[in-house]
């Protein structure tokens, strides 16, 4: 284990090692087979959290919608998008964490099941995404949501995708978004950043698997000179316009360096950014299957904050 790995989780870790499977070495039935497994094998929502699935017409997007025990009136809303490295995951493998963010804020969420590379690369996760975040903002009344309060949010690869849905709602003056909740966000698909060169090895998601997640969703051309920006947020020249953002990543993973300069670039370009460095931590510490820690508590104490700010306190 690294050496600036951070006490608790090392303890944590060495009572429970976690299990990685090598999804570069899985055929696509394997990988088909393996998502469902995760799926099945979800922390379920917490208690009272209401839970909804709804399919987007015209799309066929199925989104899975929360609700507090509690719900008011024109709630803000929290548009999600889950993580898996572009080749995995579903709305059901966050319930547990987007259903913490709506018993705490009061908010209602949304999640959207968009395609998975590499049966649906790029472009059809991002606008999956979009589309999704358009229908919510379309029918923000039936669905309770004060449509003026709508922030946009993932964790890793979902991450990625709505800093992705992001740009994409400002150039096609799309719903007016207020703010981006960027947890460890995959960013560059470049591979070419000295923390992606450091974590070949890393406890989690080592440089082989996001090779392997950037490749899935853009074939060939993955780390070429044309990748678009909504596939690849850091590749975009133009930051501004965007809504003000809270970055944060552990030290000790392969996206560290690109969410740091992601968020200088936000800042640079007139963004509002809350960033957090979390020390000795690897990526997805605040979700991984092990008991709670100091620095886990504090992550996840910080979401929740920066999103009551967000939408002007609890609903």
């Amino acid at each position: 284990m690294h050496p600036n790995l951070d006490p608790e989780l090392r303890q944590a870790l060495a009572r429970s090692p976690l299990t990685r499977v090598d999804y570069t070495r899985l055929s696509p039935d394997e990988l088909r087979d393996l998502r469902e497994l995760r799926r099945k094998a979800s922390a379920p929502p917490l208690p009272g959290v209401q839970v909804q699935d709804r399919i987007v017409p015209g799309s066929g997007i199925r989104v899975r919608i929360y609700r507090p025990p509690s719900v008011t009136p024109d709630a803000p809303c929290l548009y999600w998008i889950h993580g898996g490295g572009m080749i995995l995951g579903s709305p059901e493998t966050d319930d547990a964490r987007v259903s913490r963010y709506v018993a705490e804020t009061g908010a209602v969420a949304v999640s959207v099941d968009y395609r998975l590379a590499p049966q649906h690369p790029h472009p059809t996760p991002v606008e999956d995404c979009y589309a999704g975040l358009v229908w919510t903002y379309k029918n923000a009344a039936s669905l309770g949501i004060d449509a003026s309060r709508l922030a946009v949010g993932g964790m890793s690869a979902g991450g990625g995708l709505a800093a992705g849905t992001a740009l994409v709602a400002r150039d096609r003056n799309g719903p007016p978004l207020i703010f981006q909740l960027l947890l460890c966000p995959m960013l560059d698909d470049r591979d070419a950043t000295p923390s992606s060169a450091a974590f070949a090895e890393a406890i989690t998601w080592p440089r082989a698997f996001n090779v392997f997640g950037w490749s899935a969703l853009l074939g060939a051309a993955a780390g070429g000179p044309d990748t678009p920006i909504y596939a690849a947020p850091a590749r975009a020249a133009d930051l501004s316009g965007l809504p003000p953002a809270y970055l944060d990543v552990g030290e000790l993973e392969v996206f560290r360096d690109e969410c740091a300069d992601y968020a200088l670039r936000l800042v640079r370009s007139g963004v509002s950014v809350e960033f957090h460095l979390w020390p000795g931590a690897f990526h997805g510490f605040d979700d991984a299957p092990l008991p709670s820690t100091e620095l886990v508590r504090r992550a996840r104490a910080e979401q929740i904050a920066a999103l009551l700010r967000a939408f002007g306190g609890r609903a």
